[in-house]
């Protein structure tokens, strides 16, 4: 350690401001410092040391993968990039036990999905994406590429290296953004592309949403975030890259025909409403996120029906994405019933 002259020391963490935001004690910091020289940290000229982002970011992680039963002792001598292949290795197995997934996706038997090549363009993001509660909601195991500063700094870093997603934090979409994109990284234009935003019109929102884009605006906890990005891959990498689920001997899985039996939905939006207005009073909170799932999983149902007839060249991908929410929300009306009948709700009545 050295002491700092540099003006950038004022923008950096002091001990204690570190230990708050990591919420563990002092001691406790100092105490792994001194025992595992974690980081280089530079001295203030009265003695204090000093910390960047960058070092914040390397002990949060480090906590985190303590907090969930890592030893810090075995964790203290790997890198950065180390350290977030332990955390998604240990996102993997959580999910990997979780037995309702394997039965509500109907293919307990199917080989264990691999690990998807993920380019992040935005490095506010990058300390989010090893968030345990993000890394659950994934469930499968992310390979980072990144973070990048632009997409051109992507382009050039991950020429001809496989992609599977595209991951952007965009503060603002204006109407130009899809242009200059194609302009700085043609390469990565064309991949499956989900995108963070915080402000953009609505038009262009909608125009983004309908050339396939994923959008979440900001801003979401880490365990909204996570599960909206294990949709988005699932979908963008396993329908709009493939069509279709590749089987081992690597033949692709036929899509739903024409015909295909659609199951029945159960209850319209009037009677949902109805009930999360009702459940809404009791201690659990779960009856009415599953009846707001059940409105959102109804109306993307609907509206993937709409693109279908609106869009024949992509009828056959509408129809697989309709059939998919179709079954997800079965299985949901399923579990509202079950939860009614624990708290002891009364379910709206099937309409006709």
């Amino acid at each position: 350690m050295r002491p700092s002259k540099s003006p950038e020391a004022a923008v950096r963490y002091r001990s204690g401001a570190v230990a708050r935001m990591l919420r563990m004690p002092v001691a406790t910091l100092r105490v792994w410092e001194r025992r595992y020289r974690l980081t280089q940290v530079e001295l203030s000229a009265s003695g204090q040391r000093l910390y960047t982002a960058a070092d914040v970011q390397h002990l949060s992680l480090l906590k985190r993968l303590s907090d969930l039963g890592h030893a810090i002792g075995s964790l203290a001598a790997l890198s950065q990039q180390q350290l977030q292949d332990v955390a998604a290795t240990h996102a993997g197995a959580l999910a990997d036990k979780q037995p309702a997934r394997a039965r509500l996706d109907g293919r307990a038997s199917a080989a264990k999905r691999p690990s998807l090549r993920v380019a992040v363009i935005g490095k506010a993001l990058a300390a989010r994406l090893q968030s345990p509660a993000l890394l659950r909601g994934l469930g499968r195991p992310v390979q980072w590429l990144g973070p990048f500063e632009d997409a051109a700094q992507a382009q050039a870093a991950l020429a001809g290296q496989p992609v599977d997603l595209l991951l952007l934090q965009q503060a603002r979409l204006h109407e130009t953004w899809p242009s200059e994109l194609q302009a700085a990284a043609p390469s990565l234009a064309s991949l499956p592309m989900a995108l963070l935003y915080r402000f953009a019109s609505s038009s262009h929102c909608e125009g983004l949403a309908g050339a396939g884009k994923a959008l979440l605006r900001e801003p979401q906890n880490d365990s909204t975030l996570g599960q909206w990005l294990g949709g988005v891959m699932n979908v963008m990498t396993g329908s709009l890259s493939g069509l279709a689920a590749a089987g081992p001997d690597g033949t692709r899985e036929p899509l739903p025909e024409a015909g295909s039996q659609i199951p029945t939905r159960r209850w319209d939006d009037a009677a949902l409403n109805d009930f999360a207005s009702l459940s809404s009073t009791v201690a659990c909170e779960c009856p009415r996120h599953v009846a707001e799932l059940l409105l959102q999983l109804s109306h993307f149902e609907a509206y993937s029906a709409e693109c279908e007839d609106r869009s024949p060249a992509d009828a056959q991908l509408h129809r697989y994405l309709r059939c998919v929410a179709a079954e997800a929300r079965a299985s949901f009306e399923a579990a509202l019933a079950h939860i009614a009948v624990h708290e002891g709700l009364i379910l709206p009545p099937t309409r006709a």
